[in-house]
Parts: structure tokens; C-alpha cells; sequence
């Protein structure tokens, strides 16, 4: 299976970016008056692990709006984020516009987080390629299989904690799909859901090394102590709501077809975008990737 996919979390590397030097107020304002800092070092990630993977092919996901449907099952979802930077908010379509002159294809689908996509992608994927998920969010973890790899950007550019589904196991004696539980168990304040009242990650893990699942868990709850027997009693509907928003939808009605996916770096359109948005420091990276050969 020579065919391998790089699915790019494009949220998570922008926004690690933007805020990698919005901290020293270094926006980088173009000419145009335009911030291009999040969009500058969301490009090196972008770049960086192309060179570094070496994909035949290649996604760019992204989140299309702040309401999914997870803020239909509970309202309160995300609802401790607040609204985004205003020097960041013209660097979302920026940023897609750098992904789109490159000649990668950027995929969103309004109702759904870009973990969705790349969750379904990769579902689609997986059947006639490797897949690797880039991505800061340990969320997409859940989605590990033996087709389907996940790289956890580190501090700095082109770090990576490379995750197989065997490591995962390793590190954490559960399966993949396993963390979806464990998240619904413990909640997230993140992503502002509940979890059960009073059990933390550790508790959760133990619950779900020993228990395998949520139902497995619940059929024995006998066996937990009074004080765990009672927490799980009160935050029954607080742990099945939790599940719902924990897991990462793998069918969301989208169409990517993988020959339209294929790698091939665009150099003179994005030159000349790169010029004109006076984003600096690309374009050797660019000219780099014409050494990697693409079967």
C-alpha cells in the first residue's frame, strides 16, 4: 500500500501559531494591514511535516463556524471560549487561501468540528491508504487504528509524538476507542462538558483499564465503593450526555474524493500569493518540497 494521506488539523496549527508569538504582540501586519503571524508559522508547521511524512496525498480540515451540533445536545458546549482575537479572526480565510494556492484541499462542513472531518476522512481513507492525522489534539487519539497513525505536534516546528495504536495501547492499557469513555467519565473542561462529578482522569483510566466500557463499568458498579457508587448514580445523564460530545463523529455527510487529494505543491500560484500578503520565510521551504518524489 504505497498510498498514504496526510490529514491536517488546520485549526490546531493555526491557532498554536497565532498564539506562539501574539504573546510578544509580534502580529507581522502586512502593507495591506493585515496580521499574517498565525498564517506565517501555521505555513512552517504545514510544510515542515509535508517534508517531514512525505504524503501522496493531502487534506487541510477545518471548523466552519463556532455552533455544531454538539451545542444542540448541550448548549453550555464551548461556551467558556471566548470570542477569538481580532488580529487572528482575517487569518482563518487567509490561511485557507494560502492552503488552497499551495493546491491542497481545504475541507469544512458547517454542523461539525474539523475533528469530525478528519475522523471521517480518515474512516474513508483508511481502506486503500495509510493515514496520518497531524494535529495538537489529543482528542483525535480515539480514532487510532491500525491504518491510522496520529502525530501530536510538540513545542517547536517539526516535533512530533508519533502515535501508533500499539503505543497508545502501551502508554495507556486501553484501547482507542476506549478514550472515548474514559473522556465521558472524567469530562473536559476545554471543551466545557461534565463528565461525572468527582471523578478525575486518574479514576477514570482505572475505571476503564478494569471495566473496558462505560456499560462494562455500570454492570459492575457494585463493586466500586460508596462513595464512587454514589457519584456515578448522581452523574448518569451527565456521563451519557458526556459521551455523545466526547466522541468524534466518523460518517459526517462529506465527499473528498481521494484522486482530487493527491500532493502536488503549486509553487508559482503560492509564490506569488506569499508575495502579495508579504508572508516571509516560505518560500525556500517551498522549493525544498521539489525534492520529495511523489508515487
Amino acid at each position: 500500500m504505497n498510498k498514504h494521506v496526510l490529514l491536517v488539523d488546520g485549526m490546531a496549527l493555526l491557532f498554536r501559531s497565532f498564539y506562539a508569538t501574539a504573546v510578544h504582540r509580534n502580529f507581522m501586519i502586512n502593507d495591506h494591514g493585515v496580521p499574517t503571524n498565525g498564517v506565517n508559522g501555521y505555513l512552517k508547521h504545514l510544510l515542515t511535516a509535508v517534508q517531514t511524512f512525505e504524503p501522496t496525498h493531502i487534506v487541510c480540515c477545518w471548523d466552519m463556524g463556532s455552533q455544531t451540533y454538539r451545542n444542540e445536545l448541550f448548549q453550555e458546549y464551548k461556551a467558556n471560549r471566548g470570542e477569538a482575537p481580532v488580529e487572528l479572526i482575517p487569518q482563518f480565510d487567509l490561511a485557507k487561501e494560502a492552503t488552497e494556492e499551495l493546491g491542497i484541499v481545504n475541507i469544512g462542513l458547517k454542523g461539525f468540528e474539523a475533528d469530525d472531518c478528519i475522523g471521517t476522512l480518515a474512516t474513508l481513507y483508511q481502506k486503500e491508504a495509510r493515514v496520518t492525522v497531524l494535529t495538537g489534539d489529543k482528542d483525535l487519539l480515539q480514532i487510532l487504528n491500525e491504518q491510522v497513525t496520529v502525530a501530536l505536534m510538540q513545542k517547536g516546528i517539526g516535533n512530533y509524538k508519533h502515535y501508533t495504536k500499539a503505543l497508545f495501547e502501551e502508554e495507556m492499557g486501553i484501547s482507542p476507542k476506549a478514550l472515548i469513555d474514559m473522556k465521558a467519565l472524567m469530562g473536559d473542561a476545554s471543551d466545557n462538558y461534565p463528565g461525572v462529578k468527582g471523578i478525575g482522569e486518574k479514576t477514570a483510566l482505572k475505571f476503564i483499564q478494569t471495566y473496558e466500557t462505560i456499560d462494562g463499568l455500570l454492570e459492575n458498579v457494585h463493586e466500586l465503593t460508596a462513595a464512587q457508587q454514589k457519584k456515578m448514580q448522581a452523574g448518569l445523564e451527565d456521563l451519557k450526555l458526556s459521551r455523545l460530545l466526547a466522541e468524534i463523529k466518523c460518517d459526517v455527510p462529506l465527499s473528498c474524493p481521494m484522486d482530487e487529494t493527491k500532493m502536488n505543491i503549486n509553487q508559482e500560484r503560492a509564490a506569488a500569493m506569499l508575495r502579495h500578503h508579504q508572508i516571509k520565510g516560505i518560500e525556500p521551504m517551498m522549493n525544498r518540497l521539489s525534492t520529495i518524489e511523489i508515487s
